[in-house]
């Protein structure tokens, strides 16, 4: 059995260095994710995320943000543009479960085809009047039983195209009003304002193999951001009920203050199970993977179970699901 390192990496470049698969090789990463720099077309695509897998030793997983709007990785003209999920969410209605559902199936099939077998979608933030730019046109919507719904139908999507779901952010970044890109944001909901709206969709989706966590501080729960706070983590394993493996969000953003390797043993102290470190040199890579170290016992069951979750994706023809959400948004189907 692999014993995988408790991270989850990304690359420089269109494909790796020699010191890159040196290092990929002694990290044994659980995962990798891709951004624009690592994307040029569909064969390099393919070529590195075999590169990855070799060099890790073992089938990792491989995500991606594609979420449509402002995020996405894959563009026009290789691959196809999708309009901000909220703008998508709006144009479909009633049927916005359904359009939702037929958008991830075929962006699923575009990640698939290219080796890439995870996205870092839904994101079931609930958007509220003060969402914070940065992410209100990302989220589906503002009543959480519609979220809920909404993000199910977009994991079943991945998941019947072979790709597997990343729910985020863990417990809920609605309420944010700084990016935490940048800054740390702070909320002071109580919790019983935070349990009937930030965190249901959550606890909807808590049956799901992934989730990332979120760069902000819940002041009713802990003065801590929840990425690096055990009390949150209880909250989100015991009141949410959320058993997935848990990857932190990027740990170099702004929001969280430390170094690498403190943040980095922090965070799995605190209950997350794997580190995501994104957009840094190849020193400090190898800082966080050797802070990280091998995955807990508790974390490599989890891996093993989010893996159980991958499929071969199911027959259908990718032009009729694209004609169906066409009509859809377009108003000629109506539910």
């Amino acid at each position: 059995m692999t014993r995988y390192g408790a991270t989850i990496l990304d690359a420089e470049g269109l494909c790796l260095t020699p010191d890159e698969k040196a290092f990929f090789r002694d990290a044994r990463p659980f995962g990798f994710i891709l951004f624009a720099r690592n994307i040029d077309t569909p064969d390099q695509v393919r070529a590195l995320c075999a590169e990855m897998r070799e060099a890790a030793g073992h089938d990792a997983v491989i995500t991606v943000d594609q979420e449509g709007g402002r995020v996405q990785r894959l563009r026009a003209p290789q691959w196809r543009d999708w309009p901000a999920p909220l703008d998508q969410v709006a144009q479909a209605g009633a049927e916005a479960a359904r359009a939702m559902y037929l958008r991830y199936r075929i962006i699923a099939a575009e990640l698939h085809a290219l080796g890439l077998d995870s996205n870092c979608a839904p994101l079931i933030d609930v958007a509220g009047p003060g969402t914070h730019p940065f992410l209100r046109n990302r989220c589906y919507d503002e009543d959480a039983k519609r979220v809920a719904a909404i993000g199910r139908a977009v994991a079943d999507g991945l998941l019947d195209g072979g790709v597997l779901p990343v729910v985020k952010h863990i417990p809920g970044h609605g309420r944010a009003e700084a990016d935490s890109h940048h800054d740390l944001p702070l909320v002071n909901a109580v919790k019983s304002d935070l349990q009937a709206v930030d965190f249901e969709p959550f606890r909807k989706l808590g049956d799901l193999p992934l989730g990332m966590t979120a760069h902000l501080v819940y002041s009713a729960i802990d003065g801590e951001p929840a990425t690096l706070s055990a009390p949150m983590m209880r909250v989100i394993r015991d009141e949410i009920g959320f058993d997935g493996l848990i990857m932190t969000d990027d740990i170099s953003m702004k929001a969280l203050q430390g170094t690498l390797p403190d943040l980095t043993r922090r965070a799995l102290d605190a209950g997350c199970d794997v580190i995501l470190h994104c957009n840094g040199t190849l020193a400090e890579r190898q800082a966080v993977a050797e802070a990280a170290g091998e995955m807990s016992d508790a974390a490599q069951r989890r891996a093993e179970r989010a893996l159980t979750w991958r499929k071969s994706p199911d027959p259908v023809d990718i032009s009729a699901l694209s004609a169906q959400l066409d009509a859809l948004v377009s108003g000629r189907v109506h539910g």
